[in-house]
């Protein structure tokens, strides 16, 4: 019998944590991604409820002020959490819950669910996380040098994760972390 589950999928921008969770999401019939809420303006194609929910700076506080969230912080000027309700519902559902958020969220999320599973995302060098960010070509010189030295500082708490997975070999990692989502969801519990 499965059982539900948070996964805590963090990792530097570039390593392929999107691709790897859309893989996941294809690939394991009872997960759910949760949508992270954000303040700040849509970018590009970004669409409300699939990226992000938008939301005004006034119903992110009232959400904060109500304990709402699971973790929550802000980067440049801009609130971002994870709304608790939906996650909470899709548990009870039996759902594989995926959050898809930074290290510091990561282990925000342990405080309310200490029995989540961290899961990070690993790039093969730091060599190939710059060219990755550079073939993106959606981000200027400054951005791309602030994600390396986050980088840095993210992978540099991935032994606090349950599980690391280098994602140089793409259907590689989709296989690994197929399979320890779906050892973990089959686990006995007590």
């Amino acid at each position: 019998m499965r059982h539900s589950n948070i996964f805590v999928i963090s990792g530097p921008s570039g390593a392929g944590k999107g691709t790897l969770v859309a893989r996941l999401l294809e690939d394991v019939p009872d997960t759910w991604l949760s949508i992270s809420m954000t303040t700040r303006k849509p970018r590009g194609t970004e669409r409300d409820g699939v990226n992000y929910h938008f939301v005004a700076q006034e119903l992110f506080d009232d959400l904060l002020a109500e304990d709402g969230f699971l973790e929550w912080a802000v980067y440049s000027d801009a609130s971002y959490g994870t709304p608790a309700a939906p996650v909470r519902e899709q548990l009870q559902r039996g759902k594989q819950v995926l959050l898809e958020i930074d290290v510091q969220g990561a282990f925000q999320v342990l405080k309310s669910y200490p029995q989540a599973h961290l899961v990070f995302i690993e790039p093969p060098s730091m060599e190939e996380l710059e060219r990755r960010l550079r073939a993106r070509g959606t981000e200027d010189e400054e951005t791309i040098q602030k994600r390396l030295k986050t980088a840095v500082l993210e992978l540099a708490r991935k032994e606090e994760y349950d599980i690391r997975l280098v994602n140089d070999d793409l259907e590689q990692a989709v296989r690994e972390l197929v399979a320890y989502v779906n050892e973990k969801a089959e686990e006995p519990r007590e």
